[in-house]
C-alpha cells in the first residue's frame, strides 16, 4: 500500500500508477453528483447540449451535502459524507465514457460495469470513509459554483468544491481491472464451506 498526494485533475500516468489498496489525498476541484445529477448530465449530453462544468477536470464525488449560507451570503458545506456509490452503477460506465472522468469518489464500492469502464478508459474509484461527514466538510475550502439547484435541489445538484488534501481515499477500483470489493467477495465465498464445517464441528462438540 502506498500513500500519494495529488493535485487535480489526475494525469493518465497518475491514474495508471495507482493500485487497489493505495491511499490518496487530493487537492483541487471536485463536484458532487448523485443519481439525478448523473441522469440529467447524460440527458443533456445525448441532446448535444452544453454542460455547465467539464467533468473531465473534476473529481466526481457521490454525495448529497448539507449546505448553508454565511453572513456574506456565501455557500459553505455543513456536512458532506459520501453516498452509497452502487446507486450510480447503472450509469457510471456511460458517464465515464461520455465525459472522460478519471476519479470517482464515494463509499461502498461499485460493480462490474464500472470496473470495466475504468479499465477501458483509465479511471479509479476512491473510497471516502462513510459517516465522516464533518471531516469532508472541513476539507472543503470553498464552494466555487453551484449548478441545477433550481432543478434538482440541494442534495442532488452540482456543487463544485475547492478541496485541500481531501481524503484519505482508498483505491477500491484501479485502472487495471482490479476491484477490492469483488475480489474480497470471491475470497469470502471460497472460505464459506470451511467456515460451515468449523461451525458444524463446534455444534457437534457441544451436543
Amino acid at each position: 500500500m502506498a500513500i500519494y498526494k495529488f493535485t487535480l485533475p489526475l494525469t493518465d500516468e497518475q491514474v495508471k500508477s495507482l493500485k487497489v489498496g493505495d491511499n490518496i489525498y487530493v487537492t483541487g476541484k471536485i463536484v458532487t453528483a448523485r443519481d439525478d445529477a448523473h441522469k440529467h448530465a447524460l440527458a443533456m449530453y445525448n441532446k448535444g447540449e452544453t454542460l455547465p462544468v467539464d467533468f473531465k477536470t473534476l473529481g466526481i464525488y457521490h454525495a448529497g451535502p448539507i449546505m448553508a449560507k454565511n453572513e456574506n451570503d456565501e455557500w459553505y458545506m455543513v456536512a458532506g459524507g459520501p453516498t452509497t456509490s452502487n446507486r450510480m452503477e447503472i450509469f457510471q460506465d456511460t458517464f465515464i465514457e461520455a465525459f472522460g472522468s478519471n476519479l470517482i469518489i464515494g463509499k461502498g464500492g461499485m460493480g462490474a460495469r464500472t470496473t470495466a469502464a475504468m479499465h477501458k478508459f483509465g479511471a479509479v474509484y476512491g473510497m471516502f470513509t462513510g459517516g465522516a461527514a464533518l471531516l469532508a466538510a472541513n476539507q472543503v475550502k470553498e464552494v466555487v459554483e453551484v449548478h441545477w439547484f433550481d432543478i434538482l435541489g440541494m442534495p442532488e445538484c452540482l456543487w463544485v468544491l475547492q478541496v485541500e488534501e481531501f481524503g484519505p481515499l482508498m483505491i477500491g477500483i484501479d485502472a487495471h481491472g482490479n476491484n477490492f470489493f469483488t475480489e474480497n467477495e470471491k475470497i469470502t465465498m471460497a472460505k464459506k464451506p470451511e467456515a460451515y464445517k468449523i461451525v458444524e464441528q463446534a455444534l457437534e462438540a457441544v451436543k
